[in-house]
């Protein structure tokens, strides 16, 4: 809903960087230098969830944001990992 009433709110307050910049690394773009809005990241993940994104579909719904979560924490969750055993990123 946050991102519905304040889109222009920056992603990190909800989000780290590894998972920000994973929802774009996940959506096979690169991530930008400077932190993106929460509707950027939000829309990005639900993405990643099976929302389409198209000019006419609107936000999206909360299956979408589900799956695209589980996705986003899975990828963040290997990255840290790495990061703990050395293999920094």
């Amino acid at each position: 809903r946050l991102g519905r009433v304040h889109p222009q709110w920056s992603a990190d307050l909800f989000f780290s960087e590894t998972e920000w910049a994973g929802a774009f690394i996940l959506n096979k773009k690169k991530p930008p230098t400077k932190v993106p809005t929460i509707r950027e990241v939000i829309r990005l993940i639900a993405q990643l969830g099976g929302f389409l994104a198209r000019k006419g579909d609107g936000e999206p719904g909360v299956k979408s944001l589900w799956l695209g979560i589980q996705r986003l924490r899975d990828f963040a969750s290997g990255v840290e990992h790495m990061r703990e055993i050395g293999h920094v990123m």
